[in-house]
């Protein structure tokens, strides 16, 4: 028995609803990773960005500029989505980062821990308890 329109209406918004609160989990029922969809994103991205050299070259031997602008800004845009697709792919491994189907790492709480190890011997300290360290030590000095 085939389903209805306001049955396939209804099941089309909850897939959606689905996609938008938790698309790994999305991901996974339709068979298909988040790393593999980045792959196939940043793939398309390079093929495009293979067009918009062609195009802007096409707008430079023509002498239509506006080609040759249209061109750079389909270029520009697909190497900003292959740029972010890989982003997005690499940041998937690694930990209090997730990866969205958008190909944007989204940090889960704030200050990841590699920022904090970042300063060779220092690692315990901030930026602000330095500042606060070097205030201490000018007022004790008589600086101000």
């Amino acid at each position: 028995m085939p389903l209805s329109e306001e049955e396939l209406r209804l099941l089309e918004q909850m897939e959606r609803a689905l996609v938008e609160e938790d698309p790994k989990f999305a991901s996974t029922l339709r068979g298909t990773t988040l790393r593999q969809a980045a792959r196939r994103r940043a793939i398309l991205a390079g093929l495009v960005f293979a067009v918009g050299i062609a195009v802007l070259m096409g707008g430079a031997i023509s002498g239509y500029w506006q080609i040759g602008i249209a061109g750079f800004v389909v270029m520009l845009l697909s190497a900003t989505i292959g740029l972010t697709a890989v982003r997005g792919q690499r940041a998937g491994g690694d930990a209090g980062v997730t990866a969205h189907p958008s190909g944007l790492g989204v940090v889960d709480g704030g200050r990841s821990s590699k920022r904090s190890g970042r300063r060779g011997g220092r690692s315990g300290h901030s930026f602000m308890d330095t500042l606060r360290s070097r205030w201490r030590r000018r007022r004790d000095q008589g600086g101000l």
